[in-house]
């Protein structure tokens, strides 16, 4: 059993990537879903989950968890009604992706996995990197955006990515030291790596 974690710059390919691998393993690809799941057990939407996950949301959660109570919140989600708030969702997610590494076989992307998983044995930690005009091309080619769409795609994303990091106190996520593989899609072709991280699991 082996559970891949992916983490990536914005616009290196994380999610094309993810599915070629998990598609070659025949593993689960898990990225939105782990939004549905964490969703799931908080008993609150999609769209609530995916708010904390972004910057702006970030900051109301955090401004609407200071006017509530933990008792309150454990009460309600002893409740049928559902809630849920930076730290919840932190914990959730935790309990969400080392359950899956409990079950194997699977390709997960990104929302700090690396760190949640960093002393599971049977973990591959690979972080994707690339040259930001490289980064841009791929949005315009894979997405079908102009130039300068491509441009902000590219630098909001990267900020929400250091966002979430922030999240579980981390800034040193692009530190290689982290990873077993570390790819600069700048260099290799897009099925050189599914090879490569296929190649990495199977020793």
């Amino acid at each position: 059993m082996a559970v891949i974690t992916i983490s990536r710059q914005f616009g290196a390919g994380g999610r094309t990537l993810g599915r070629a691998v998990a598609k070659q393993l025949g593993f689960p690809f898990l990225d939105n879903e782990l939004i549905q799941k964490v969703a799931e057990k908080a008993r609150v939407s999609n769209n609530w989950v995916a708010s904390i996950e972004k910057e702006a949301g970030g900051r109301l959660l955090r401004f609407v968890s200071g006017l509530v109570s933990r008792g309150l919140i454990d009460r309600i989600l002893d409740d049928e009604r559902g809630y849920i708030d930076e730290e919840i969702y932190l914990d959730l997610l935790g309990q969400i992706i080392r359950q899956i590494a409990e079950e194997g076989d699977a390709v997960i992307l990104g929302r700090g996995s690396q760190y949640i998983l960093r002393d599971s044995a049977n973990a591959f930690h690979v972080l994707l990197v690339g040259e930001k005009a490289d980064r841009v091309r791929f949005m315009e080619e894979h997405y079908e955006l102009n130039p300068s769409r491509a441009v902000k795609v590219v630098n909001m994303e990267d900020r929400r990515r250091a966002n979430l990091y922030r999240k579980f106190g981390r800034e040193d996520y692009d530190d290689p030291i982290l990873y077993h593989l570390v790819l600069n899609m700048s260099h290799i072709h897009m099925d050189r790596a599914c090879w490569l991280i296929c190649r990495l699991i199977s020793g």
